[in-house]
C-alpha cells in the first residue's frame, strides 16, 4: 500500500501520486438500500486493474460497482472514470 492515503497531499498543495499499484476489491452494489446494501466483493486486484475492468463493463452498468482502496475509502463511479482519465494512470501496465 502508498504511504498515505489517496485524499492526502503534500505541503505546495499539488497531489501526490496515486497508489495504481495498492490492493483494493471491487464490489458490486446492489439497488434498494443505498450503497451499502448487499455489497459483495466480485474480485480483488491493484486500484488499476478494477479500474480497468470497471471501465471495459458497458456503460450502463458502470454505475453498478464501487472499488474499495485497503485502508483508504470507496470509489463510485464518478471518481473511478476521472481516475481512468488521469495522465498518469498505467493503461500498460495491467
Amino acid at each position: 500500500m502508498s504511504d498515505t492515503p489517496s485524499t492526502i497531499q503534500n505541503e505546495d498543495g499539488a497531489p501526490k501520486g496515486f497508489g495504481w499499484s495498492d490492493s483494493a476489491e471491487l464490489h458490486k452494489c446492489e439497488d434498494g438500500g443505498g450503497l451499502f446494501h448487499r455489497f459483495k466483493t466480485i474480485r480483488r486486484g491493484t486500484m488499476a486493474e478494477l479500474i480497468h475492468f470497471v471501465m471495459d463493463l458497458p456503460e450502463e452498468k458502470r454505475q453498478d460497482y464501487a472499488i474499495q482502496k485497503d485502508g483508504d475509502r470507496t470509489f463510485k463511479i464518478g471518481e473511478i472514470r476521472s481516475l481512468y482519465r488521469r495522465s498518469d494512470f498505467p493503461t500498460g501496465q495491467v
